[in-house]
């Protein structure tokens, strides 16, 4: 899964984004990556590991809901 968020862009600023990746790996556990930063500059990124699917997939959302009352909106969607 890959949600793809950025804000609006204000005046001389560049737009701001965020980007949410759930992928299960060889082992079966599950990682949820997150990447921020604006657009053209610098970013960060963070990386969780899950054992279990609901709980990354809750986590998952609950970084995605935050976003969106932060004022993010979803550009791109792919997967659940």
């Amino acid at each position: 899964m890959r949600l793809f968020m950025q804000t609006q862009p204000v005046a001389s600023e560049t737009p701001k984004f965020y980007q949410i990746d759930l992928e299960q790996d060889l082992l079966g556990g599950w990682t949820l990556s997150r990447e921020w930063g604006q657009q053209g500059g610098r970013s960060s990124r963070k990386r969780e590991l899950y054992l279990e699917r609901d709980e990354a997939l809750a986590a998952f959302e609950s970084a995605r809901d935050s976003q969106l009352r932060r004022g993010f909106q979803i550009m791109f969607s792919r997967g659940l």
